[in-house]
């Protein structure tokens, strides 16, 4: 099959895993719409490092397979490979999400606005620990639907894991370019983002079992707490 008359950039453009193309000094040549959303979470420098670092050493390409992670995202394989000298490509390959266990019945469920939510987990931290705490969302959320009670004890969990914390830093957004497959339907995600300078994990599981039956992924850092939200409506 003669392939030189098509162009296949729009396929690699649209594509959902990141692709970059770097020059010998490291600036990106050329890169996919999914790659410039991850320049949002990691710098040029760190993916062309990565880029050398697997480099097959002769002309021709490599696949790897390594676990990273930038903040919500996370690649479970890599393809790094060159025809000259002009051109170093890094593929980052999405790992899979996990999709809910069961089917989800929205009838159930309660349409939500989660700013108010959050606030009242705040004010209630704030008059338990008095600890200050910085919050950054998005006031033009959508209402989501959503098990009210057991998503306000996930959240008063959340915070209690920073309750010796100096200062707990809040940030709630949508995830731009991503979404799950929840009852046969895309849907998008967004994130709910608690940063602090330490806090208990002896909670972790039970914050784990909560978020599974709010249908929520929850990312527990060493210093953070991430729950990945459907937004159902």
């Amino acid at each position: 099959m003669n392939t030189v008359s098509i162009d296949f950039q729009p396929f690699i453009e649209y594509d959902s895993n990141p692709f970059l193309l770097f020059d010998p000094q490291g600036k990106i040549v050329y890169l996919n719409n999914s790659a410039e959303i991850l320049l949002g979470y990691v710098d040029k420098k760190t993916l062309f490092a990565l880029a050398m670092e697997y480099a097959p050493q002769s002309y021709g390409f490599r696949t790897a397979a390594v676990s990273l992670r930038y903040d919500t995202f996370h690649f479970f394989s890599i393809m790094v490979g060159y025809e000259n000298e002009e051109l170093l490509g890094l593929r980052l390959y999405n790992a899979p999400r996990i999709k809910p266990a069961r089917h989800i019945e929205k009838s159930t469920l309660t349409p939500t606005d989660i700013n108010l939510l959050l606030e009242a987990a705040i004010t209630l931290f704030k008059s338990m620990h008095n600890r200050p705490v910085s919050l950054l969302t998005d006031p033009d959320l959508p209402e989501v639907k959503v098990d009210q009670n057991r998503f306000s004890k996930l959240l008063r969990k959340c915070f209690e894991a920073f309750r010796a914390s100096n200062k707990v830093e809040i940030e709630l957004k949508m995830l731009l370019g991503e979404h799950l497959i929840v009852n046969g339907k895309k849907t998008s995600i967004a994130q709910l983002a608690m940063q602090a300078n330490g806090r208990y994990a002896g909670t972790d599981r039970e914050i784990r079992e909560i978020a599974e039956g709010c249908n929520i992924r929850a990312l527990l850092g060493e210093n953070s707490i991430r729950l990945e939200i459907p937004l159902l409506n």
